[in-house]
């Protein structure tokens, strides 16, 4: 069957390799599906996620809000506040997470330990 969808021949010019590029990894994914529920802290985010390093999810955080993933807003009061919120263009990514939280959930947590060793 032919669809209109693009075909990865080319490595360098496969939407899944861009894609791949802006979202992949360990913890971009997890960093955005925390975001999908609304505007989070760094706080809030690091408890969420409590295996990753500040280090690594500042890392993170500048990179997805580099790539128009993520709005960091700073407020200017003392203490420092900064909140972190999904822009129009992750939020497009709500049905992918959900998706791959169902595939994940169906495929991978809800199955007997005996199915994974086949």
């Amino acid at each position: 069957m032919v669809t209109k969808d693009r075909i990865c021949n080319d490595f360098n010019d496969c939407p899944i390799t861009a894609t791949m590029e802006v979202i992949g990894g360990k913890w971009k994914p997890v960093i955005l599906y925390n975001l999908l529920s609304g505007t989070r802290r760094f706080g809030e985010i690091a408890i969420r996620i409590p295996s990753i390093s500040r280090k690594v999810l500042t890392e993170q955080l500048k990179e997805l809000e580099r790539d128009g993933l993520v709005i960091r807003k700073q407020y200017q009061e003392i203490p420092p506040r900064v909140e972190y919120s999904l822009t129009d263009k992750s939020k497009s990514l709500t049905s992918v997470f959900k998706e791959i939280a169902d595939w994940g959930n169906e495929n991978l947590l809800s199955k007997p330990a005996l199915d994974n060793k086949l």
